[in-house]
Formats: structure tokens, sequence, C-alpha cells
């Protein structure tokens, strides 16, 4: 895989082992141009398997970037992952990219940290991704106006509203869809 823009543009990114389905090139160059200019603004990658959309993210300007794996295989190579983007900007010391390996779950709850751009990346076998949705709502993500976005398969439904949530852009890409929700509040 490579970073298809921004600064870190071509850099390989590693696989880590285990189930993991990256975002395809193509997907992830629409999604980045769907969000437009997103210098400044934080990141918050949910399911980050390699870290690959987050460091798409840094690179084209986010400010901040966390990153949510549950699966503590891929701790190592999405760590060496984000060495590209201390290469040129000490993210290790200005806490500006973390990992978390935990569930999404208990980490998408009330009270935590706001952010401006949500991506939930969940396993496509997972079952009630609007119940994610529902989650994200209560934890009041993204900040009002910003944007979460969701792949899942094309045979999911997920609903156009939840809670503040509304849906705003849908793209398909083969068997998958990006779904594209702001918060009104």
């Amino acid at each position: 895989m490579r970073i298809t823009g921004g600064c870190y543009r071509g850099r390989i990114v590693k696989c880590p082992p285990g189930e993991i389905r990256p975002a395809m090139d193509r997907m992830r160059e629409s999604m980045f141009s769907i969000l437009g200019n997103i210098e400044g603004l934080s990141f918050l990658d949910l399911f980050a398997g390699s870290g690959v959309v987050a460091l798409e993210a840094l690179s084209r300007g986010a400010d901040k970037a966390l990153l949510v794996e549950m699966d503590s295989g891929k701790r190592k190579t999405i760590m060496e992952n984000l060495k590209i983007a201390n290469e040129d900007t000490d993210f290790s010391t200005s806490g500006s990219v973390n990992l978390i390996i935990r569930r999404v779950e208990h980490v998408l709850r009330p009270g935590m940290e706001r952010f401006d751009i949500i991506h939930l990346d969940p396993p496509f076998p997972m079952k009630n991704k609007e119940k994610l949705l529902s989650l994200a709502d209560k934890a009041l993500q993204p900040v009002a106006g910003g944007t979460l976005m969701i792949h899942y398969p094309s045979e999911n439904k997920l609903p156009e509203t939840t809670g503040s949530l509304r849906l705003y852009d849908k793209r398909t890409y083969g068997q998958s869809h990006l779904a594209f929700y702001t918060r009104d509040d």
C-alpha cells in the first residue's frame, strides 16, 4: 500500500498480520477529495488496521490523529508505519499522533475528546454497524459541522439519520460503500 496524496505521497505502508482489509487507493483518494482541505483538523481512525488512513490524513495536513485498533498483534506494524509521519515532524514528542489498542466500543464514549473527522472501517462481517453510528452520536462525535465516514459492504443498510448525525453523501466502490455523515448541532 502507498500513501496517495500530500507530503508523504508515495511512501509505502506495511500491512500488519491478522485480518485486514485495507482501504483501496482509489477509495482513499476519493474520500479525501470529498473531505477537501483538512489542514489543522483532528482525525479519529477507528478500526485503524495498518494506520494508512490516518497517515493519509496527516499527509494532507491534519494536525492530530488518534488511531484505535483492537488487535494488539497489529501494534508493532502500526507503530512502524507511523514513523513515516515522524520523518518530517516529531509527532512522537508532540502527542499529536497516538495509538490505543482497545475495542472501539470502549473508546467511543460520552466525555471523550471530540474530533473534526471520524473514520470508521469496521470488519465487514461485523453485525449492527448502525450501533457504531449511535455510539458516535452519543459521544458527540464528530464536532458540529464535522464529518463521520463509515466504510461498509453493499449488503448492509445504514440509516440516513442517527440522532444528530445526518447522511450527506454516499459513494460506491465495487462491493462496498463509503457513507459521509455530519453533525448538525
